[in-house]
């Protein structure tokens, strides 16, 4: 298979390695999001002549990160001489690729009504954050980590209580934004409504936030964050607690998510005030 950029894109191991092992600092970049409420995309999105559409700008940066993990199990093995990959790293590869799928295509494309639009630094940096989580975890699964059947031998057990961790917290996930969808489904129903009275045209869709009620959004305002880490978590169990790219993955989420939802707690407070959030946390319930 063609090499994109000779020892880069596939990675050789050497490059894998580093890639690997310097992945797991990224927490530190992430730190100064705790001094800022400054996110542009989403709720928290700013007026700026260089924002993108944000359906557009969302697939654009989501989507390379499944790419890369396929490609690189699809082209180390041929570099390296492998006559194939063992069934539990396609499995693996398996999961992420469905989680993007369902992240990255369905739903800004068909489920999404509308999505605020995203400044380019916040697409770019998402872009390069996909890439280089793909290389960690698509060098690890193409080759440089387990290599044959019996690398996992022994492990079907956590295996299959790590898959059903990830499946259970996959549709917790995707229950939790579809109820964010219906608030911006119902929204669109009644502009059309309107427009459809007074017999003009519906020129998009604006911004309607309500507080969503439905399953764990009684006790924390970002449910859908938590049950990802707990979908991740359980990728991490499919590799095993030594696979460190399935780790620093896990690690990388919190860190970038965990400040986004402190700040958006204070959002909620702002936009609908502290009794109407009552007791509800940030993302852990009764914590954080």
């Amino acid at each position: 298979m063609l090499e994109l950029i000779p020892g880069i894109y596939p990675p050789s191991r050497e490059t894998w390695e580093w890639i690997a092992y310097a992945w797991q600092f990224f927490p530190l970049f992430t730190a100064q999001q705790w001094f800022t409420d400054w996110y542009p995309m989403g709720k928290t999105s700013i007026d700026s002549k260089w924002n993108i559409p944000g359906k557009w700008a969302w697939l654009i940066m989501e989507v390379p990160g499944f790419l890369t993990v396929l490609y690189c199990m699809l082209a180390i093995p041929e570099k390296e001489g492998l006559p194939g990959l063992p069934w539990a790293n396609w499995t693996m590869a398996g999961m992420y690729t469905i989680h993007y799928i369902y992240r990255a295509i369905l739903s800004p494309l068909v489920l999404n009504p509308s999505m605020s639009p995203i400044h380019p630094f916040v697409m770019v940096s998402a872009f390069a954050w996909q890439v280089i989580n793909g290389l960690s975890l698509g060098g690890w699964l193409g080759g440089y980590g387990p290599k044959t059947v019996y690398d996992w031998s022994g492990r079907l057990y956590e295996i299959e209580v790590g898959m059903v961790i990830w499946g259970w917290s996959l549709l917790g996930n995707i229950f939790h934004d579809d109820d964010l969808r219906e608030i911006r489904r119902s929204a669109a129903r009644r502009q059309k409504e309107q427009a459809e009275k007074d017999g003009k045209p519906m020129d998009g869709v604006e911004k309607l936030y309500m507080m969503p009620k439905n399953g764990l959004f009684h006790f924390v305002l970002y449910p859908h964050y938590l049950c990802e880490w707990f979908e991740w978590a359980g990728f991490w169990l499919v590799g095993g607690l030594h696979c460190v790219p399935a780790r620093t993955f896990l690690i990388n989420e919190i860190a970038t998510m965990l400040p986004r939802a402190v700040a958006g707690k204070r959002w909620y407070i702002e936009k609908f005030g502290k009794e109407r959030v009552g007791n509800r946390k940030a993302i852990i319930p009764g914590l954080l």
